[in-house]
């Protein structure tokens, strides 16, 4: 694998394989250090007789993109795109440009689309997404905490439930959809479509039952989001935000202050659920399970969203539970009783901590098994 011994070609393909080989989320290569992958949240050094030279980290990638991605990379100083491995996963990379070289980071994407049961989601997920057939729902984390995967399950679920017709627009494509009941049709940014913004404009007049927005990323995006679940279709998006009260305020920081009545307006017609997640070392060394929030558009949901009280939506989904709702706290209750997460390691996580010490009773500490029930 070391510089000297095999090409840039040869050198990626290895490290690609690799991934998959030994189970890595992602890898990183930066100019003048050895590869890293990252196994279980936790970056591995790989053994390289000579860390890769800037040069050598450009005749990896480039090959990768056409001359006028290369150009977008020239101008913005950093490209995501994806490709397909020997191995049949796929690998999420983005270039960046660091201390004038190029460097890059991968994230692989497991072939098979998984389903919530892999996923270890909540069967509300299940339920909600059965239910909606227009609307907006959101998928809410923070980076790595699996909402890809989560939004890709939404939309196998739908595509094996329903006849309708699926648009995905992503920056690159992750998973790839098969048809089963319904037609998929995915537009990658850079590829398909030059940006964001044509995509979402010319979406509606492409009959969509579905439209998948990978990352609603600014005010355009959004906007086009409400716009197209007010007039009747199912709209699925991500945000970078740890919660359901925070998602509120990530939504209303994309518009002026001017706008937020309307804004507010919108998101009480149009809003269906959001669901967040974030994922949580498990009690065996490696593997992960994800602690959820899920908040429901009920009567008063929607008259908090309008009058501005989004303070009182932790309450109100604590006090929801038996209509579907879920707070990171009873998730992780759950995920504490069942032994799949260490005590210790759940309060690491958790938004509120006093709430989950008096809502669980005869834990010790980690490692150690529950001797009393709530």
């Amino acid at each position: 694998m070391a510089e000297n011994d095999t090409s840039p070609t040869e050198t990626i393909e290895k490290l690609l394989a690799g991934m998959t080989q030994h189970g890595a989320s992602d890898m990183h290569i930066k100019v003048g250090y050895p590869p890293y992958y990252r196994l279980a949240k936790t970056l591995r050094k790989l053994d390289m007789a000579a860390p890769p030279t800037a040069e050598f980290v450009e005749q990896m990638f480039l090959p990768m993109i056409s001359e006028a991605r290369r150009e977008e990379y020239e101008r913005n100083g950093s490209l995501d795109f994806s490709i397909h491995g020997r191995s049949g996963d796929r690998y999420r990379i983005n270039i960046y440009r660091s201390t004038g070289n190029m460097n890059a980071s991968v994230r692989r994407v497991q072939n098979k689309i998984p389903s919530f049961e892999e996923l270890n989601l909540p069967p509300i997920y299940n339920d909600t997404i059965l239910k909606t057939h227009d609307g907006l729902v959101l998928v809410s984390g923070v980076t790595g905490s699996g909402k890809s995967s989560t939004l890709a399950a939404l939309v196998q679920h739908i595509n094996e439930q329903r006849s309708c017709h699926i648009i995905t627009i992503e920056d690159p494509i992750e998973y790839v959809f098969e048809p089963v009941k319904s037609i998929v049709s995915q537009r990658e940014i850079g590829l398909d479509v030059p940006d964001f913004s044509e995509a979402l404009r010319s979406v509606v007049r492409q009959d969509p039952d579905v439209i998948l927005i990978g990352e609603l990323r600014d005010k355009e995006t959004m906007s086009a989001a409400l716009q197209a679940a007010e007039t009747g279709h199912l709209v699925l998006g991500s945000l970078h935000v740890s919660d359901a009260q925070q998602t509120f305020s990530r939504i209303l920081e994309f518009f002026p202050r001017n706008e937020h009545s309307f804004v507010r307006s919108s998101l009480a017609n149009s809003l269906r659920a959001i669901m967040c997640q974030r994922l949580v070392p498990g009690a065996v060394e490696g593997s992960q399970f994800p602690a959820t929030e899920v908040l429901i558009k009920n009567a008063t949901v929607r008259d908090k969203i309008t009058n501005e009280e989004d303070g009182d939506i932790p309450a109100i989904i604590a006090q929801s539970e038996q209509e579907g709702m879920r707070s990171f706290t009873s998730s992780l209750v759950e995920l504490i009783e069942a032994d799949k997460v260490h005590y210790d390691t759940a309060m690491e996580f958790a938004p509120n901590r006093e709430g989950l010490a008096s809502a669980v009773k005869g834990i010790k500490s980690s490692g150690q098994s529950i001797i009393g029930r709530r």
